[in-house]
């Protein structure tokens, strides 16, 4: 993957899961120590042997990227933000980590990983940890994050073409086991948001598939799941079926045991395209690759409940959020004195649908006075905005995530 050079703070942000994974390549290494536990030997054998470290691996052998209490943490981060308006003085936004969230996400990074081969070992790497930074720590305003390793299929491995059917299996197995651990020694009941992006979106689909669409029971702990850029199907005009027979679209922000659900473009998406087309790019990672009668899901997280174009609230790392990744981290990140950056006003999104395809249609009007920039194509119009699906629209799921939350706490 190359990035095209452009200037502006919100296209260079474009780069960061690229700028992890060339760091990663690098041959950085985790700070997470390997030390001895307690961990039965059979379980510390089987996690070394693919690369995990003790310190991160509990007693069922499931490493874990975040989890509640365990440091470093990458899913918990500072949240402050510099907000960079239309014109005139940027100004600071303060947020804080919940203390006591009365409910979990299960986060599942997406492809990131730079490791030879097809399938990644559980090493953390920068790469995942940029990620998770990224994507899932705004989150923690709202839930506990937890968030597995897996032996993902790695960039290598997809670009390549070499993936191969097993590849995919070694993946899901992955999340599957953490999931199983994560209910059976960290859930308690509490209601859960599961969170995905990319190939982490096609592994939810295919554990929502599995393991929670036909159990009424672990069902009812469903608050919601965000599954970005993974190619969720419903019937063509319908909000149930599809990829899941009983988890319908999300279509009101107080709506719970539902999925949110988009693949992001500024422009349609083309024959051809990885995302927004039932069966094509991304849909074969989870097995959903049938087409007939079906189309992919969108979801607006600015307005659930209507057709109309919304504004949506970005938020993007900054460079100061990136510490750990060396000086490549400073191509791709701006140098202000806050973790984040969001730009109000400056995106609308509708979904859309047409030849076809269903997306969520990332518009950004010309105003006079505004010279922020915006987000482009940056891998070509195949991927659209696909590396910045959840950055783009990351405060309006972050809002209704606590929305749903609190709506699961009256009713569920």
């Amino acid at each position: 993957m190359h990035l095209r050079p452009t200037s502006g703070v919100i296209v260079r942000m474009l780069a960061l899961v690229v700028v992890a994974v060339v760091a990663a390549a690098c041959g950085s290494s985790s700070t997470t120590s390997t030390t001895s536990t307690s961990l039965p030997d059979a379980a510390v054998h089987a996690a070394r042997s693919e690369g995990a470290s003790a310190s991160r691996t509990d007693a069922a052998g499931v490493e874990w990227l975040c989890r509640p209490g365990r440091q470093p943490d990458p899913c918990v981060t500072g949240l402050t933000a510099t907000v960079v308006p239309a014109s005139g003085s940027t100004t600071v936004q303060h947020a804080s980590v919940a203390t006591d969230p009365p409910v979990d996400c299960f986060y599942v990074y997406p492809t990131v990983s730079a490791q030879k081969g097809v399938s990644a070992d559980l090493h953390v790497d920068p790469a995942e940890s940029a990620v998770a930074r990224s994507q899932a720590s705004r989150f923690s305003q709202v839930c506990k994050v937890y968030a597995p390793m897996y032996r993902q299929i790695t960039l290598a491995g997809l670009t390549a073409g070499a993936r191969a059917a097993s590849a995919a299996v070694i993946a899901y197995e992955g999340v599957a086991a953490a999931w199983r651990d994560y209910l059976a020694n960290d859930n308690h009941g509490r209601g859960v948001i599961l969170i995905g992006h990319s190939q982490g979106a096609a592994m939810l689909i295919a554990l929502l598939r599995r393991q929670i669409d036909d159990d009424p029971t672990t069902r009812r702990l469903l608050v919601s799941a965000i599954v970005l850029g993974g190619n969720v199907t419903v019937p063509v005009g319908g909000t149930v079926g599809g990829s899941f027979q009983h988890i319908p679209a999300c279509t009101s922000p107080s709506q719970t045991g539902c999925v949110i659900a988009y693949s992001s473009f500024d422009q349609p998406p083309p024959p051809d395209s990885l995302f927004g087309r039932p069966g094509q790019g991304v849909s074969d990672l989870s097995g959903t690759a049938t087409v007939a009668g079906l189309q992919v899901l969108c979801t607006n997280p600015a307005d659930l409940s209507s057709d109309a174009a919304a504004p949506l609230e970005p938020y993007f790392p900054t460079r100061s959020l990136t510490v750990g990744l060396g000086g490549l981290s400073g191509l791709s990140a701006p140098a202000l004195p806050t973790p984040w950056v969001t730009e109000p006003g400056l995106y609308s999104g509708q979904c859309r649908s047409t030849g076809g395809a269903t997306w969520l249609q990332v518009s950004a009007p010309t105003t006079p006075g505004d010279s922020r920039t915006v987000v482009g194509q940056t891998l070509g119009p195949t991927w659209g905005l696909h590396l910045v699906d959840v950055n783009i629209a990351l405060g309006d799921l972050v809002t209704v995530a606590a929305t749903e939350s609190a709506a699961y706490g009256r009713h569920g």
